[in-house]
């Protein structure tokens, strides 16, 4: 009864092979051999289990043994000469028919009983021995092919030496022992996976199978738990053979606890994921060529950007490239305000999303997990710890949420969006892909954050070089101005004296002026202490003390009642920086009006800074307006104002908003954290 199961077993594990490959339309003279052995390897299953139930006989075993044998050796003979493409070629070869010798011979005189047994039993001893020969040639001469046809060589080695055992035991006493018999059916059952593999490995034969991963999944769990079945079986037929009152009962339980065991693992998701993580590590090719797609990300990333808006895209195009996304936006989380560094193919955030983001920020800190948001909404377990609300998910247009960290901290996400047939699913091999890209992605970002960090603390130095010059200049201008003073006694009433005093004023009012565009009005600014102000008055006391000698003059439209908690000075810095750039933006006819309010959005405070000067290009806005040392004014600026008053304002918890077009003018907007507003 064994021995029917392990050919049993066998012979529906090579029916479904062969219906594989049935499903293969590729010609090619391997495919061709490999169908004819699965179809012999059938056949000869069906012969042994026909055999062992009495209904066919001995002729029939020794010719499906000869001929099983006969197409094995055609078969890796064909391997060996690949360039060959017909049969006729490859029997011509004298290799192939001296190895298909001894199975012709065992066909045409042992099937008939031309024979006598000791030499069907000496030449099946044989032909296994061949058959390792030609697996050992292969294997040779696979070189850097090895693993993909380390599969093959264990499927027929195995056989092929099991083989040998069995009939070098059978030739030495006569007869073939019944265990190695029961036993070749599964030993030929359970080594059949190995040739799956080998098919699957092997692409010059012109053979693509495929096997759901969903079915070699329920599979395995069915295999796994009929073998868990079988040994609770013997456990309780040991008890049982034991004997007692009590053998019976324990039996009971035990059967009773192994089903009720099998139905927890079985309802477990996470033994589930396992299970298939691990088949489709080993069993199924990947899914991409690592190696091309590392060069392809490495060519889009070695790119020279002029500035890091262009970094930032081309860092956002790679990483959508790497899995065929067309649209998708990197953000950069700078406290509660969600910073957009590049936006490709998009549709603008909308609050659903940015509350989403807030979200799933908390979670992101905490595990470094790649989310899609449908699998978010279908299965959630897999997301364990995330608390979101599940209500506004199906709000939100983005699928793909990719966490970027920076020394084990989160410094952003990149959302990447796709059309409904164009988006992936997040599988382990996907996630580890995308974790690679995403780290090569990020050293690039950071790469060129930390050198533009460098060089604008190297423009720093620069200038504090400059200002040392400056200063020794200004030694120079107070030298004359105070020889000037010290004759002013004693040539004051001559005429040729208070024409030199002029001349040497005007030269001296010239070189201070040379100094004054060198330095753009920056000066080094004391330290002071943070205390509470209203933000009206402190507009009012900047324009009217700081803002007179330019026209226009600026105007306070609007100002609500609001205190904050600000360093005054370092603020009416910024103030007055951006009211005078307003001003020098400005003909003198047009309007610089300011606005003190509350922010509805933020529920913190709201300056608005508004001229109808020339106004900005959104290109401008985006590359040069808050880089340092970048200045449209000749030697009259050194572009660091507005870079300076945007580095506090970020400093502080809030932001800065511009909104401008060409020719009309541009409205600043400065938001003030609510933290530090007090609304009186």
């Amino acid at each position: 009864m064994l021995d029917v199961i392990g050919y049993s077993l066998c012979l529906v594990g090579n029916l479904l092979l062969f219906l594989l490959l049935l499903t293969v339309r590729r010609p090619g003279l391997p495919k061709r051999l490999l169908l004819v052995a699965v179809v012999t390897n059938l056949l000869w299953a069906l012969t042994h289990i026909g055999a062992a139930t009495g209904v066919s006989g001995s002729f029939w075993l020794l010719f499906l043994e000869g001929a099983k044998s006969l197409i094995w050796l055609m078969f890796i003979s064909s391997v060996l000469k690949r360039d060959l493409h017909r049969l006729s070629s490859l029997l011509s070869q004298p290799v192939t028919l001296f190895s298909l010798a001894l199975p012709l011979m065992l066909l045409l005189l042992g099937a008939p009983g031309f024979l006598s047994f000791k030499w069907l039993l000496l030449i099946q001893t044989v032909i296994p021995l061949v058959m390792l020969i030609l697996l050992e040639t292969l294997y040779r001469q696979a070189g850097s092919e090895r693993w993909h046809y380390k599969p093959l060589v264990l499927y027929l080695g195995a056989t092929s030496l099991f083989d040998f055992v069995m009939y070098a035991d059978a030739t030495m006493v006569s007869s073939i022992d019944p265990m190695f018999w029961t036993a070749r059916g599964y030993i030929y059952a359970l080594l059949l996976p190995a040739l799956v593999i080998a098919i699957r490995r092997i692409k010059h034969w012109g053979i693509e199978i495929f096997v759901s991963r969903d079915v070699v999944l329920h599979s395995s769990l069915l295999l796994l738990a009929g073998g868990y079945l079988f040994v609770m079986a013997i456990a309780g037929y040991a008890i049982r053979y034991i004997g007692g009152d009590w053998s019976g009962a324990v039996q009971l339980v035990l059967l009773f606890l192994s089903l009720t065991l099998l139905l927890v693992l079985f309802l477990s998701n996470t033994l589930r994921a396992r299970i298939k993580v691990f088949i489709t590590k080993h069993f199924f090719a990947n899914q991409y060529d690592y190696r091309e797609e590392w060069l392809k990300l490495s060519q889009s990333l070695s790119g020279s950007e002029n500035n890091l808006r262009q970094v930032f895209d081309n860092g956002l195009n790679s990483l959508m490239a790497a899995i065929n996304y067309s649209s998708g936006m990197l953000l950069k989380f700078n406290g509660k305000n969600q910073q957009i560094m590049s936006s490709i193919g998009h549709p603008p955030l909308t609050d659903i999303e940015k509350d989403v983001l807030e979200q799933l920020k908390v979670f992101l800190q905490q595990k470094h997990w790649l989310v899609d948001i449908e699998e978010l909404r279908y299965r959630p377990f897999v997301y364990e710890g995330l608390k979101v609300n599940h209500a506004i998910l199906n709000q939100c247009r983005f699928q793909l949420v990719l966490p970027f960290y920076r020394d084990e901290q989160l410094w952003g996400v990149a959302l990447l969006y796709a059309p409904s047939e164009q988006k992936i699913r997040l599988d382990w091999e996907l996630r580890d892909y995308l974790n690679a890209v995403i780290a090569q992605v990020a050293n690039y970002l950071f790469h060129y954050e930390a050198a533009k960090e460098v060089a604008e603390n190297a423009q720093f130095a620069a200038f504090n070089r400059m200002s040392a010059f400056v200063l020794h200049d200004l030694k120079n201008v107070l030298a004359q101005i105070d020889l000037i003073l010290c004759n002013a006694q004693q040539h004051k009433n001559n005429p040729e004296f208070i024409e030199d005093t002029f001349e040497t004023l005007a030269h001296t009012k010239s070189r201070m002026e040379k100094m004054l565009r060198q330095l753009t009005e920056k000066k080094e600014a004391l330290p002071s202490s943070t205390r509470t102000l209203n933000l009206g008055n402190l507009v009012k006391k900047v324009i009217q003390e700081r803002c007179q000698g330019l026209l226009p003059i600026p105007k306070l439209a609007e100002s609500d009642e609001i205190e904050l908690i600000l360093d005054e000075e370092k603020f009416s810095n910024v103030l007055y920086h951006l009211i005078s750039n307003a001003q020098q933006a400005t003909p003198d006819d047009g309007s610089v009006e300011l606005k003190v309010k509350v922010s509805k959005s933020d529920e913190g405070a709201l300056l608005e800074i508004t001229d109808t000067g020339c106004g900005m290009s959104q290109e401008f806005i985006a590359t040069r307006l808050f880089k340092p040392f970048d200045t449209t004014k000749g030697n009259a600026g050194m572009g660091i104002g507005a870079y300076d008053a945007k580095n506090y304002i970020e400093k502080v918890g809030g932001r800065i908003e511009v909104v401008s077009q060409v020719g009309q003018g541009t409205r600043f907007s400065l938001f003030l954290p609510a933290t530090a507003a007090i609304d009186t």
